[in-house]
């Protein structure tokens, strides 16, 4: 394999396992996670789709090993913001019984231990 692939693999696993990590955590915080992963078009993948008691959040999850190449919120860039928008507005026209909703982001580091932060209403 080439180190390119294998680097990506290791990303993708990095990334899901980041995920994981986030549905546990907002779980524990009382959400209730309705959908992951949820693929509106090439560009647009809600990462975590939950409730927060009667507001619909919509959750983008950055997961790093290190800060060493920055901090994760730092990849949550306008185009991606803008992105997580779209799918956002798509599922309401699907779901219109939810009438409150906000974009938050969790960022998760690994190492040298497991790191999470929260943030709301981005």
């Amino acid at each position: 394999m080439s180190g390119e692939i294998l680097t990506k693999m290791t990303n993708i696993s990095i990334g899901k396992n980041g995920e994981e990590i986030a549905v546990k955590y907002l779980e524990k915080q009382g959400y209730k996670i309705l959908e992951t992963n949820k693929r509106f078009s090439k560009f647009c993948e809600i990462d975590i789709i939950a409730l927060d008691r009667n507001i619909l959040v919509f959750v983008e999850v950055k997961t790093r090993k290190t800060d060493i190449c920055g901090h994760p919120f730092e990849a949550i860039t306008k185009t991606k913001y803008q992105h997580i928008k779209q799918g956002l507005f798509i599922y309401l026209q699907e779901h219109n019984e939810y009438k409150k909703y906000r974009i938050d982001a969790v960022s998760i580091l690994l190492k040298p231990e497991i790191k999470i932060e929260h943030l709301k209403n981005i």
